[in-house]
C-alpha cells in the first residue's frame, strides 16, 4: 500500500509555550548539578563548544552570505576570532577565576575571616541580535557557561540561516538540560519571558531594552543588556588626519555599517576638515572600489539586514541630503538588493535626520567645530553612547574629553578594538546598557558574589551581648573613637 503523508501542522503560540515551559523545568532542575561543576568540567564544556565551531566554520560563513552577504573576511575577524578568543581566555584563567577571593579582615572582626564565593545566578536567558548573529550569541554564552549557569537562547529570526546553524551546533554540544535554543519571531522570546529566569542577558535596541527591563522586573530578574547608541568620534586638530580617516571607514563600514559600537558620526577641528575628507573619500574607494559601480559590486561589502531597516536608511539619507548635507562619497541606494553604499556626508548639523537617532547602517555624518567647548557640550546633550572615539595627540584634549564625557567603552586613536580586549569589560551606561561582559567581568557580571564569613578564633563579639553593664558601654565607646580616627 502507498503511505499516505500527512503535513506537519505548524506549532501555535499555545503549544510553543509548553515547549518553552517545559524546556525552563528541565533546565530549572539541573541548575544545582551545574552549579557544583569543577573548573575543569566547564572547560571540558568550552573545548567541546571550540572544536564544534572550528568544524562548522565553513558552513557559518555560508550562512552569513545567505542572510545579508557578509563577506568571508569579516565572518573570520569580526565573529570567529572574538568568540575563539574568549573561550581560550576563559579557559586559560577560570580555576583562577573560580577560586574564593580574600579579602582584609577589619581590627574590630579580629578573629575572624570573609572570603567572596562566586556562585552561579542560575537559569540564564540570553537573547541575541541579527547584526553580529554568532558572536553575540556565543560570547554571552561562554561568559554563563564559565560561570556554572544553564541557559536557554534564542537567536535574531532576521537571520533564519545562521539561527539555524546556530540551533544545531548547540545541540550537537550541549544536552537540553544545560542549554536549549528556540528559534522563530519575537513572540518566542516574550513567552520566554514570563519564565521566572534568574537574570536576562538582551543585546539589541534600547527601546527593546527597556522592554526586556520591565519584564525581568517582574520576577526580581538582574539584568545585563547590552545596548546602543549614537557613539561619537573627535578628530582634534592635532590627529593624524590619513590614519584616523582609513580607521574610521573601515570602523564605520565593517558589516555595512551594522554596528552597536560602530561610530555613529564625526566631529573634526576646522583646520583638518577638507584634508580629512580627502582621506576619507580616498580610504572608501581603496577598501571597497574607486567607482559607485565597483562598490556595489564588491563581495567585501555587506547589504542592509531586511527591507524596514533599508527603507529607514535611504529615507534618512534622503531627508539629510534635502536638508542640505553634501555627499563627499557614495550615496548610492538600490532597495532590490538592499544596498546602501558607503556614504560619507559632509556640512551636517545637530538638527538633520541623521542625527535623530543611532544610524545603524553605512552613513557617516561629518560636522566641523571650533573649539572642544562645542564638541564636549554636543556630546553631554546626547544619551550616554556604548563607545566613544578620540582622535589626538594632544593628552590635554584626551583627558579633559574623558573627564566631560561618559560612554560604555573608549578607544584612543582607533575604533572597535576595546571590545577586542578579553581583560577589559564590555558594555554601556545609561541608555547604552547596564552590566558588562568578557573575561572575568563577565564570570563575575554572571556570578552572585557571596559574602562569607568565617569565625576562626574564640574572640568574638559576645562582650558587647546584653546586658549593657558600664564596662561594655566603655569598650563600644572605645571601639566608636577606633573606627573615628
Amino acid at each position: 500500500m502507498a503511505q499516505t503523508l500527512v503535513a506537519e501542522k505548524p506549532a501555535t503560540s499555545e503549544d510553543i509555550s509548553v515547549q518553552i515551559e517545559t524546556a525552563f523545568k528541565r533546565l530549572h532542575a539541573n541548575r544545582w548539578h551545574m552549579a557544583n561543576t569543577t573548573a575543569e568540567e566547564r572547560i571540558a564544556r568550552l573545548k567541546r563548544l571550540r572544536d564544534a565551531i572550528l568544524r562548522r566554520r565553513g558552513e557559518l560563513e555560508k550562512a552569513m552570505w545567505e542572510d545579508f552577504h557578509k563577506p568571508a573576511a569579516e565572518v573570520t575577524i569580526s565573529e570567529l576570532q572574538p568568540v575563539l578568543s574568549e573561550i581560550q581566555h576563559t579557559i586559560k584563567h577560570l580555576k583562577s577565576w573560580m577560586k574564593p577571593m580574600k579579602v582584609p579582615t577589619p581590627m574590630h572582626l579580629f578573629g575572624t575571616k570573609g572570603v567572596v564565593k562566586h556562585e552561579p545566578k542560575g537559569t540564564v536567558l540570553i537573547l541575541s541580535p541579527w547584526n553580529y548573529p554568532f558572536n553575540l550569541f556565543i560570547n554571552p554564552l561562554v561568559t554563563a557557561i564559565s560561570a556554572g549557569n544553564v541557559c536557554m537562547m534564542r537567536p535574531s529570526d532576521k537571520v533564519r540561516a545562521t539561527s539555524t546553524l546556530l540551533k544545531s551546533l548547540i545541540e550537537e554540544v550541549f544536552p537540553p538540560e544545560e542549554v536549549v535554543v528556540f528559534t522563530g519571531p519575537s513572540s518566542i522570546g516574550n513567552i520566554m519571558l514570563e519564565m521566572p529566569f534568574d537574570h536576562v542577558f538582551f543585546t539589541g535596541s534600547p527601546n527593546v531594552g527597556r522592554t526586556i527591563m520591565s519584564a525581568a522586573s517582574k520576577h526580581l530578574a538582574s539584568v545585563t543588556l547590552e545596548l546602543g547608541g549614537q557613539s561619537p568620534v573627535v578628530v582634534d586638530e592635532s590627529a593624524d588626519e590619513k590614519a584616523a580617516a582609513q580607521r574610521l571607514m573601515w570602523g564605520k563600514f565593517v558589516n555595512g555599517g551594522q554596528t552597536c559600537i560602530a561610530p555613529n558620526h564625526v566631529f573634526v577641528h576646522e583646520s583638518k576638515l577638507e584634508s580629512f575628507l580627502e582621506e576619507a573619500k580616498a580610504s572608501v574607494e581603496r577598501q571597497y572600489g574607486a567607482t559607485d559601480a565597483d562598490r556595489k559590486a564588491s563581495a567585501d561589502f555587506a547589504r542592509i539586514v531586511d527591507d524596514r531597516s533599508h527603507k529607514r536608511l535611504a529615507g534618512m539619507l534622503e531627508s539629510t541630503i534635502a536638508a542640505g548635507a553634501k555627499v563627499v562619497v557614495g550615496g548610492d541606494v538600490d532597495a532590490s538588493e538592499r544596498y546602501i553604499a558607503p556614504t560619507v556626508l559632509r556640512d551636517v548639523d545637530e538638527s538633520m535626520a541623521a542625527m535623530d537617532e543611532e544610524i545603524f547602517g553605512p552613513i557617516l555624518p561629518i560636522m566641523s567645530y571650533k573649539t572642544l567647548d562645542q564638541v564636549i557640550a554636543a556630546i553631554q546633550s546626547r544619551p550616554k553612547p556604548l563607545a566613544m572615539y578620540i582622535f589626538s595627540n594632544n593628552q590635554g584634549n584626551i583627558d579633559r574629553l574623558l573627564a566631560n564625557t561618559t560612554a560604555g567603552g573608549t578607544t584612543i586613536n582607533n575604533v572597535l578594538l576595546h571590545f577586542a580586549n578579553g581583560d577589559l569589560p564590555f558594555g554601556g551606561v545609561g541608555e547604552s546598557g547596564q552590566g558588562n561582559y568578557h573575561g572575568f567581568f563577565g564570570f563575575r557580571n554572571l556570578s552572585h558574589e557571596r559574602a562569607v564569613l568565617v569565625q576562626k578564633k574564640p574572640v568574638s563579639i559576645n562582650m558587647f551581648f546584653p546586658p549593657y553593664t558600664d564596662k561594655v558601654k566603655k569598650m563600644g565607646e572605645m571601639l566608636t573613637k577606633y573606627l573615628a580616627r
